[in-house]
């Protein structure tokens, strides 16, 4: 297995799930990051790009649920709306940030598909049961999009948790089977912070999608797989 990947782009738009850790991480807003951010998206619409952005609730929806949790002992559906909640704000702050290329607001169906001019749409979380990743890939495939790709605050996906244990290994390449029953299991726990959601998982072995786990952070390596080139990151098929 080689060191970087390549994904293919075929589809007209990109599908983007971008996490809430990489908008808004527990340390604050990094201006910088947002502004350059900012300029890869229009530098490749300008190149003819198209995009939708489903924005995640991170750090931002965690600490809502878990104090509402905490305080009122929520049922999982209604951590789960709280939850979509957090995402449409995140996902109104990114349209504002993207406003004249955007289309005027925010989508919640991944099942509608709009008419508009404009290059950018962006989208929050639907409804409970799922994470932003549940919408991600709905919407690739109300935009007979073939991949999602999804920016996260990791490099890779690992076979452990990193952060926990020194011998953890990456994985560049994992089919559905095998991430499914030994990275993120079958089952939604709301605010559980995993590579990709469970349910969403299912969906895209379903429909034959790939996703792309990459490390949103570093817009090197965005650039790369938006430009079809080889890049450093974790591919599910």
């Amino acid at each position: 297995m080689t060191k970087e990947n390549n994904l293919p782009q075929k589809s007209a738009h990109k599908i983007l799930s971008v996490g809430g850790s990489i908008i808004i991480p527990k340390t604050g807003f990094d201006v910088g990051f947002l502004k350059k951010f900012r300029e890869l998206i229009l530098d490749r619409i300008k190149k003819g790009d198209k995009f939708v952005l489903v924005v995640g609730g991170g750090a931002t929806c965690r600490q809502y649920q878990n104090a509402a949790h905490a305080v009122a002992r929520l049922s999982d559906a209604k951590l789960d709306w709280l939850g979509c909640a957090s995402t449409w704000f995140n996902a109104e702050f990114v349209r504002l940030l993207l406003e004249n290329y955007a289309y005027e607001r925010i989508m919640v169906d991944p099942n509608k598909k709009i008419k508009t001019n404009k290059p950018i749409i962006v989208a929050g979380a639907w409804k409970p049961g799922s994470s932003t990743d549940r919408a991600a890939v709905l919407w690739a495939k109300t935009f007979n999009a073939i991949e999602v790709i999804n920016l996260s605050n990791i490099d890779y996906v690992y076979d452990k948790d990193p952060n926990k244990f020194s011998n953890a290994k990456k994985i560049e390449k994992i089919s559905w089977k095998n991430f499914r029953k030994d990275i993120v299991g079958y089952k939604w726990v709301p605010g559980e912070n995993v590579p990709f959601d469970p349910i969403a998982s299912g969906l895209a072995e379903k429909s034959g999608l790939k996703v792309v786990i990459m490390n949103g952070k570093n817009l090197v390596e965005v650039k790369r797989v938006l430009e079809g080139k080889k890049f450093k990151g974790t591919i599910i098929i």
